[in-house]
């Protein structure tokens, strides 16, 4: 018996210093990035990859798995309403594909987001993928091929994970428009990316970052975003691969952030550690930080995937 009681402890203790938190994630301060209104400042993991190790290994990005062809993204069933919030995704491929809340994919009968965080495991065959509608002014008899945009930004991501309401969603994406001067006739939230001007900032912004994190470090496992005088919000993984798989989905949701409502980075080092903290710190003070500021992906107890905003 006391043996057992002694194995469980030692596996808990395994857990607790496998998460996404102090002293296992370092803040690479001195190597931030900074271009006109977003900065972003690279974090590494350095504690243990936990009892997941295996799993994420053979795991890609939606995006990375969309691009490559190795699943497929439909309507699920016919026109009628309440297949609004479900899509078919099949996965015939031998990977497992990693989705994150707040991917946009635009096309089918309306643009759709991504509303729950979901491991789909390789050769899984066809899934109920839940969405909800991010162009509430459209719903085609003849739906269009689904194409793999962007993370939404922090505001829009804040709204679908604090919420689990199409409502709230629909209001979020009116009001972005509204303060962004953007005309849209099926109030799309990817109207944005039709603007000339606004598609040359954001390719300046884009090929920036994405350089920047290219040539640097490859052991980066995700960021901290800081925008005006906020910590506008962070993505980090336990792996490295999961992060660089996400990097290109993620920045867009960033930048269109910064552009949309950002001004020149103003937070200091010392203020920006002052922030984290709130959610570095340890287990108890992360755990009680995402209930309204973030998430949390777990799989066997372990955060794959944190995301704070």
């Amino acid at each position: 018996m006391h043996r057992f009681i002694a194995f469980i402890l030692i596996m808990a203790g395994l857990v607790s210093r496998a998460q996404l938190v102090y002293p296992n994630i370092t803040i690479l301060y001195d190597s931030a990035c900074t271009y006109e209104n977003l900065q972003l400042i690279p974090v590494i993991y350095k504690g243990p990859a936990g009892n997941v190790a295996a799993t994420l290994n053979n795991t890609i990005s939606l995006q990375t798995a969309l691009k490559a062809g190795l699943v497929t993204v439909q309507e699920r069933g016919t026109t009628a309403i309440e297949n609004v919030h479900w899509l078919s995704l099949i996965n015939n491929s031998d990977k497992n594909i990693y989705i994150t809340s707040g991917e946009v994919m635009a096309g089918g009968r309306q643009d759709r987001m991504v509303t729950k965080d979901t491991l789909v495991k390789a050769r899984s065959g066809r899934i109920d993928l839940p969405v909800m509608c991010v162009e509430e002014g459209r719903w085609s008899e003849k739906d269009k091929k689904f194409t793999y945009s962007k993370m939404a930004n922090s505001r829009l991501r804040k709204v679908l994970d604090q919420t689990k309401s199409q409502v709230q969603v629909w209001r979020e994406i009116n009001n972005q428009l509204n303060l962004q001067n953007i005309q849209s006739k099926t109030i799309a939230y990817l109207a944005r990316q039709k603007d000339k001007k606004y598609l040359q900032q954001f390719t300046a912004y884009f090929n920036f970052f994405s350089q920047k994190f290219k040539t640097t470090d490859s052991s980066y496992v995700g960021f901290i975003a800081v925008s005006g005088n906020t910590v506008i919000g962070s993505d980090i993984f336990i792996a490295s691969h999961l992060f660089y798989g996400e990097l290109a989905s993620l920045l867009p949701g960033y930048i269109d952030e910064a552009l949309g409502f950002g001004s020149n980075p103003q937070l200091s080092r010392q203020q920006i550690a002052s922030k984290v903290e709130a959610f570095l710190k340890d287990e108890a003070a992360q755990t009680q930080y995402v209930i309204k500021q973030g998430k949390q992906f777990k799989i066997n107890q372990q955060v794959i995937h944190l995301t704070t905003y």
